[in-house]
């Protein structure tokens, strides 16, 4: 049975999810981050142990949750050696045997969310994302999973990796966008405010109907009077530009097909 848990990672994703854990009566015994200041945050918060070298973390956890980067990952298993331990790692881009050589009962327990430290979340909406080696370990996980989520699915690797690609295109590439858009309108002494209420608009549509169904402005039909204007207000963003007509051309060329 699952209660006592170390987390070796103190960033973003970690934070919420021990927060959600903690408050779900599970005892977070220790907090593990290379900066020292990092960890000792995030354990106050959950009344937690901490430390910064691999050398003081507690050998006596139910699980070791890793949350931490995909590159930092195998260096940390390689460093802990928590054989015959519960591990598991919170990556959607990672597949469950990373976790192969080092310990014999591993999964993954990933939450579907873009995290920031300032910002809280209601961790009963996050779907979470489950996979394990064993059915024992996998019925643990969904135990825990289905007291902090109100959604929790059983995903394999190649699932996971395939949904972490879509969360990419929707959150980050997304987000890059609204990036671009506040510099233009900045260059033009304008607020990112105005533009808030669209952004919201449109995210509210796809709630409702197919996102290709949602889809205006003039790539669908490819209106090249209105595209040249824009391209040419871009001249002194080659980059913007570049990506202004890739993306113009494959909603076209998406829509065009429908016809």
């Amino acid at each position: 049975m699952i209660k006592n848990i170390v987390f070796i990672g103190a960033g973003n994703l970690a934070t919420h999810l021990a927060l959600a854990l903690k408050q779900a009566s599970y005892n977070i015994l220790q907090i593990y981050s290379r900066t020292r200041l990092s960890a000792d945050i995030l354990a106050k918060q959950v009344d937690a142990d901490s430390c910064s070298d691999y050398a003081e973390v507690r050998r006596d956890a139910d699980l070791y949750v890793f949350a931490l980067s995909d590159k930092a990952l195998p260096s940390a298993l390689e460093a802990l050696k928590l054989k015959n331990k519960r591990l598991v790692h919170t990556a959607g881009s990672l597949p469950m045997s990373v976790f192969e050589g080092y310990s014999s009962c591993y999964g993954v327990f990933y939450p579907l969310q873009t995290f920031s430290k300032a910002r809280e979340v209601d961790f009963s909406k996050i779907p979470l994302c489950i996979e394990a080696i064993s059915i024992d370990l996998e019925s643990e996980l969904l135990l825990m999973g289905n007291k902090i989520s109100n959604s929790v699915q059983l995903l394999s690797s190649n699932q996971r990796k395939q949904l972490h690609l879509a969360a990419v295109f929707t959150c980050n590439f997304t987000n890059h966008m609204y990036h671009i858009g506040q510099e233009l309108l900045q260059e033009e002494g304008m607020d990112f405010d105005l533009l808030k209420p669209l952004i919201l608009e449109t995210a509210e549509k796809v709630q409702e109907m197919p996102a290709q169904a949602a889809q205006t402005g003039p790539a669908v039909r490819f209106d090249e009077d209105v595209i040249k204007t824009h391209e040419e207000s871009l001249n002194m963003h080659p980059d913007f530009q570049k990506l202004y007509r890739f993306v113009s051309e494959s909603i076209y060329h998406l829509h065009s097909k429908k016809k």
